[in-house]
């Protein structure tokens, strides 16, 4: 086994003694610790083993703490006595690989190998995610190529960003895209959606509070500024917090200090503050419901998203994306003929993305493996039925190249050959010559973030020589750093 820390928190000395001597023999670092310290013991260099006892007299909450400061929902070794059931919250369960104590020595090391399997696992599904994040932000429009500069301009600056935008129109896609592209994303990206809580609970969700703060503080408990330190904290749908919290909000931003619920003392905080909103905001402030200090203290850096009506030509690559997610999820599949998809582009979409994508989800559901033409679409779709139709053959979404084959209930496999759909024609016309060298540009900057910028495994997985590859990379200025 490869030489790596690992923490032991147990209130058992005698059992701590006993587990730390069988690592040290098998050529871990071990060190015990108490719960409390456990944060503060990982760095994000770290990627230690942790084992857990029943005994340690932890809480639900230190673990999700935990888990939200550092951004992995990394495993637990869990030892709990033996013939008695794990004295652990369900919530937690999927967590914890269990093991039975006393035990024996090949139990032992079997569980050590379990967790460190399970770490691997995480840790390449951290990595996937992160790659599907950065083609998160999905179309060819003007207006999303205008957001993905915005998104490149202001990661160079910790600059507060203002989003704007239509409720479903990704929002916080946008948001996680910032973070990633930050030197902070290796630390917590924390959300909090300020009109979803209620006012009188706001303030210690946002900072904190202390034990007896008020009725039902049994102990302290860490605010999102505090679970956000030193990554980004995403302030969605700003414009309904309530008027009294957008008091303390200006004087946390310009001071850059928090004070929990109860406390006087003042905790310094170092966070990106990225916030969001689907309401003119200054309206709003005409309307006496948002301070207008607070509006310019936000509004550093604004980024507008356009309502999806309004880039229609991005629809066949977002279908495309959604099918494909539901694919990898195991979660079926669907395809569209043309026709429908012309219908698609002609709807003005008022939920915006999502309200797209739960319509493919329910249509993947009814028509699971199937072809959904005009007549298959929900009703409304059906005033677009005369619509001229431009391409006649079906536009086929296939998934991305998968593991294993997605073998349906009736037992008939799905092709799984990855392919790039056929577009639809815009009534108004396009650039071809554009349109294709933007798709190149797409293509080649997934496969190289696929193949973590190496050019030669990229031009394997594109079907073209290196020095091929290499020419494309300069005609459209790719950087293998980048």
């Amino acid at each position: 086994m490869a030489l790596q820390k690992v923490f032991v928190i147990d209130n058992d000395k005698d059992r701590c003694g006993e587990v730390s001597t069988v690592l040290s023999f098998l050529d871990y670092k071990v060190k015990a610790l108490t719960i409390n310290k456990l944060s503060s013991a990982v760095n994000s260099e770290d990627s230690p083993l942790i084992l857990l006892a029943e005994d340690a007299k932890f809480s639900e909450d230190d673990i999700h703490q935990f888990f939200a400061k550092h951004k992995n929902q990394q495993p637990f070794l869990y030892i709990h006595n033996k013939g008695k059931k794990p004295k652990v919250a369900k919530t937690l369960a999927n967590y914890l690989v269990p093991l039975e104590w006393p035990t024996t020595y090949q139990n032992f090391v079997n569980s050590i190998r379990k967790l460190q399997l399970a770490e691997n696992l995480l840790n390449e599904e951290a990595s996937q995610r992160a790659v599907e994040l950065f083609r998160s932000l999905v179309g060819n429009s003007q207006e999303i190529k205008r957001v993905r500069q915005l998104i490149q301009q202001v990661c160079v600056s910790d600059a507060t960003v203002l989003i704007l935008g239509e409720s479903g129109t990704g929002k916080e896609v946008i948001a996680r895209n910032i973070h990633y592209h930050l030197s902070r994303r290796q630390k917590a990206f924390v959300p909090i959606n300020c009109g979803a809580i209620p006012a009188e609970l706001i303030e210690s969700e946002l900072f904190g509070h202390e034990k007896g703060a008020f009725t039902g503080a049994l102990t302290a408990r860490q605010g999102r500024f505090e679970l956000a330190e030193g990554g980004t904290l995403f302030l969605d749908e700003i414009g309904d917090m309530p008027m009294q919290m957008q008091v303390k909000l200006l004087r946390v931003l310009q001071e850059k200090v928090i004070e929990r619920v109860g406390s006087n003392k003042q905790i310094a905080c170092n966070v990106r503050v990225l916030a969001a909103t689907h309401r003119d905001l200054k309206a709003e402030i005409e309307k006496g419901n948002f301070r207008e200090d607070l509006y310019y203290r936000l509004d550093v850096f604004p980024i507008t998203i356009e309502p999806l009506r309004n880039r229609a030509e991005d629809i066949p690559m977002l279908i495309s994306e959604l099918v494909q997610r539901m694919e990898r999820d195991k979660k079926g599949s669907v395809r569209f003929t043309s026709a429908a998809l012309m219908v698609l582009c002609q709807h003005d979409w008022p939920g915006n993305v999502r309200e797209l994508a739960n319509m493919i989800e329910r249509l993947a559901i009814i028509h699971a493996y199937g072809v959904v033409d005009v007549k298959d679409l929900p009703d409304k779709f059906h005033q677009y039925m005369d619509a001229p139709v431009v391409i006649q053959e079906e536009f086929e979404l296939t998934p991305s190249l998968l593991e294993d084959p997605v073998i349906p209930s009736n037992g008939v496999a799905v092709n799984q050959q990855s392919s790039v759909g056929m577009g639809v024609l815009p009534a108004q016309g396009m650039d071809l010559k554009e349109h294709l060298n933007s798709l190149e540009f797409s293509l080649i900057q997934q496969a190289l973030d696929d193949s973590s910028g190496v050019v030669a495994h990229a031009a394997k997985k594109l079907n073209m020589r290196r020095t091929t590859l290499v020419e494309k990379m300069r005609k459209h200025d790719i950087q293998r750093a980048d």
